[in-house]
C-alpha cells in the first residue's frame, strides 16, 4: 500500500510539473534554448553554460536568437590547440582587428556581455555607448603567459578573447592600460566591465591580477573560476 501511494505520489508529481512546463514562456523554460536578445533570468546562467557539454544548444541559441554564426572548419591537433565547433566572433560592435576565432560558448558569453554589461556601463558612467573594441587576440596555440613550458592556454582552444579598449559613438577612446588607475568615469567604466563580464565568463582577468594584465582584459569559458 505504502509502495502504490508513492507511485500515485510520484506520478502525480510528474503530471503537475509536465503541465507547468507547457505554460512556461520559453525564456523561462529550462528545455528551450538561450535566447541572447532576451533580457537575463536565472536560467540564463544554466543555458550558457551547458552549451560546454551540448553544443548544439549554442547553435540552437543563435538561431533563436537571430544572429548568424559563421562557423570554423573544426582542427584536428596533438599539442593541445583544436578547434571544434568554433566561429568567427559575431559581434554588433566593430572588432579590431576583425573576425577572431572563438569557440561557440564564448561567442555566447560574448553577446550577453556586450548587450548587457558593456553598453549599459558606458551609458551609466559615460553617457554614450561603446561602437568598438580593440581586441589583443583570442585562438592562438600557445601555453599560459606565453611562457615556453606548461599548460596551455585557454586561448589554445579558441576559449578566450584578450581586450584592451573601447571607443566610444562619441569618438572618445578608453584604454585598460591609460584608463584603469584613473579616478575619473573612464576607470569607474572599466570596474564595471570587468566585474559585470563575470557574469557571463568564467575567468575575468585585469590589471588587479598581474602585471601581464597591465593593458587589457583577459575572458574565457575555461574550467577555472577567477573575477579579478
Amino acid at each position: 500500500m505504502t509502495r502504490m501511494r508513492w507511485l500515485f505520489g510520484f506520478l502525480f508529481l510528474a503530471l503537475v510539473i509536465g503541465l507547468a512546463l507547457r505554460h512556461l514562456p520559453p525564456t523561462w523554460d529550462p528545455r528551450t534554448p538561450l535566447d541572447l536578445a532576451a533580457p537575463p533570468n536565472l536560467l540564463t546562467g544554466w543555458k550558457l553554460t551547458r552549451m560546454a557539454w551540448q553544443p548544439e544548444q549554442c547553435r540552437a541559441a543563435f538561431a533563436a536568437s537571430r544572429i548568424a554564426l559563421f562557423p570554423v572548419p573544426d582542427r584536428a591537433s596533438e599539442d593541445g590547440c583544436a578547434l571544434r565547433d568554433a566561429v568567427r566572433l559575431p559581434a554588433a560592435l566593430r572588432l579590431s582587428p576583425g573576425g577572431p576565432v572563438v569557440s561557440c560558448p564564448m561567442a555566447a558569453a560574448w553577446a550577453l556581455f556586450e548587450r548587457h554589461t558593456l553598453q549599459q556601463a558606458a551609458r551609466a558612467h559615460l553617457g554614450s555607448e561603446v561602437a568598438a573594441v580593440r581586441q589583443l587576440g583570442a585562438y592562438a596555440c600557445r601555453n599560459v603567459n606565453h611562457a615556453a613550458a606548461g599548460r596551455r592556454s585557454q586561448h589554445a582552444t579558441a576559449n578566450a578573447i584578450d581586450i584592451a579598449g573601447f571607443t566610444l559613438r562619441d569618438g572618445r577612446e578608453i584604454t585598460v592600460l591609460r584608463h584603469w588607475n584613473g579616478q575619473g568615469p573612464e576607470a569607474a567604466f572599466l570596474r564595471d566591465v570587468r566585474d559585470g563580464a563575470c557574469r557571463w565568463f568564467r575567468a575575468v582577468l585585469s590589471p588587479d591580477y598581474n602585471a601581464a594584465h597591465r593593458d587589457h582584459f583577459h575572458l574565457d569559458r575555461g574550467p577555472w573560476i577567477a573575477c579579478r
